[in-house]
């Protein structure tokens, strides 16, 4: 990332994909703060319906770890790809979506921060891809695991930020029909 760019420049140049990894019900069990992992999960995704197109979910080994959590599927399309590696940069199905869909910037949420996160968004940013991380969207076993995590992923180039703060980013301005809606999601 180039000195004078900031997130919301990399975000109107950039084609968005949102990537929830592993959020599911046996994985998010002994999550430290599931209950605010989900609730902010929910309006990221509500939110992204309305405003962009591109949402990508990660099932860990769904078989033995269940499916995603019903409740934060999104509405309307989204591309599942299962795994058994934690890196979700491994999976040439994703790879290969993401370059025929000309994604360059990816909105990173789910967990765990410090496992099948981490490791997706180094090798991502290694790839060339441009990370953006909601902290609060996302967590770990432990909050020691989760918060050093974010610390080596911000020193490899990603971008911090929260769900409130990358919505409005998003919606870039209240003038917007879909604002009211938008407004009314971040309130919930």
């Amino acid at each position: 990332m180039k000195d004078h760019e900031n997130s919301s420049d990399k975000l109107s140049m950039r084609v968005n994909a949102l990537v929830i990894i592993d959020i599911q019900e046996k994985i998010i069990r002994p999550i430290f703060n599931k209950d605010s992992v989900v609730k902010n999960v929910r309006k990221l995704v509500a939110a992204y319906q309305i405003l962009e197109e591109n949402i990508f979910i990660s099932e860990q080994n769904p078989f033995k770890l269940g499916p995603t959590i019903p409740e934060l599927l999104p509405i309307t399309g989204h591309k599942k790809i299962e795994k058994m590696d934690f890196s979700l940069a491994n999976i040439e199905e994703f790879l290969k979506e993401l370059k025929n869909n000309k994604i360059t910037n990816l909105i990173v949420c789910g967990i765990e921060t410090h496992i099948c996160i981490q490791q997706t968004v180094l090798d991502c940013l290694r790839k060339g891809f441009d990370v953006i991380l909601i902290s609060d969207a996302m967590g770990s076993r432990n909050m020691l695991d989760h918060e050093i995590a974010l610390q080596r992923m911000t020193h490899s180039g990603a971008a911090l930020t929260t769900t409130e703060s990358i919505i409005f980013e998003l919606c870039k301005t209240a003038d917007r029909e879909e604002f009211k809606e938008i407004r009314n999601i971040i309130m919930s």
